[in-house]
């Protein structure tokens, strides 16, 4: 079956063998390739089934757009591969999805040669539950640091970033040429000291954030009170704030509803839930949730 006239194909969970990863390899270097949408997810590719992904992807007539590979049991010699092959041909990309892969840091300074182009044209960037740390949030933010226009989407849930990883993606997030939209940092293992570089770095650069996803680091209080400062902004655009399981509690919840009654225009969904938050504490959302310019669609409490 001929598949090269395909701009989409959908593998995924298709028990795929090193040998697919070879023929795919050739449609993506055809010169007739019209390839723009590759899904290979939750296949067993491995580090050498992505070597031999990786010589089509290089080729010059490759002009995908989106690559999904998670879930495919990828490490540090198949990341190689890839980074070598994207650093070589890195204009067409613009979503890639290495989530749950066991990439751990080093990897990620793999990938780095690509992410730095200035013809890396990426805007969607997915290393969710990949065993990343602070270290290689050094490489990630360094890298992105480089080439900060393109990103918009950025997601990096269920990782050990810790309050130092943040840090280190400050310097990409407080860029005045950084236009991310989306950020998901849930599960991350941030506390207070984190949201002062995020609250700072996010302050520094607020227009272009519309999505930002806190959920289930120990933020607290004091936590929430330093991100208060991106959050009253007249620049601050946010649409989407999600802070459950962040141990938020009176004193957390009314730095927030001040915060927000300063800029109530832009949020539409706010999630709440699971804190330390009675019936009492959410009054003091009252002065945002009354104002005439609130323009709030969801709240989610329970």
């Amino acid at each position: 079956v001929c598949i090269n006239p395909c701009s989409s194909l959908r593998l995924s969970g298709c028990k795929l063998s090193e040998r697919s990863c070879g023929a795919l390899s050739s449609v993506l270097s055809s010169q007739s390739s019209s390839l723009k949408d590759l899904d290979l997810s939750n296949n067993n590719l491995q580090d050498s089934g992505l070597k031999l992904l990786s010589a089509g992807l290089e080729s010059p007539h490759c002009a995908l757009e989106h690559l999904s590979l998670s879930r495919c049991e990828i490490s540090d010699e198949g990341c190689s591969s890839l980074g070598s092959a994207l650093k070589s041909n890195p204009s067409s990309l613009t979503k890639l999805d290495l989530s749950e892969n066991q990439l751990q840091d080093s990897d990620l300074k793999l990938l780095s040669g690509f992410l730095e182009s200035p013809h890396c044209s990426l805007e969607t960037l997915s290393l969710s539950w990949c065993e990343i740390s602070d270290e290689g949030c050094s490489s990630l933010g360094s890298a992105l640091k480089s080439n900060p226009s393109s990103l918009r989407q950025l997601d990096l849930r269920g990782n050990k970033l810790q309050d130092s990883g943040v840090k280190l993606l400050s310097g990409f997030l407080e860029s005045p040429h950084c236009s991310l939209e989306t950020l998901s940092l849930s599960g991350c293992h941030i506390s207070v000291e984190g949201c002062s570089s995020l609250g700072s770095a996010l302050k520094s650069n607020p227009s272009s954030l519309r999505q930002l996803d806190l959920r289930g680091n120990k933020l607290q209080d004091s936590g929430v009170k330093l991100l208060s400062g991106f959050l009253e902004s007249p620049h601050c655009s946010l649409e989407t704030l999600s802070l459950s399981c962040c141990q938020i509690s009176v004193e957390g919840c009314s730095s927030l509803g001040s915060a927000l009654k300063s800029n109530p225009s832009s949020l539409r969904e706010l999630d709440l839930r699971g804190n330390q938050l009675q019936d009492s504490d959410l009054k003091l959302l009252s002065g945002f949730l009354e104002s005439p310019h609130c323009r709030l669609e969801t709240l989610r409490l329970e």
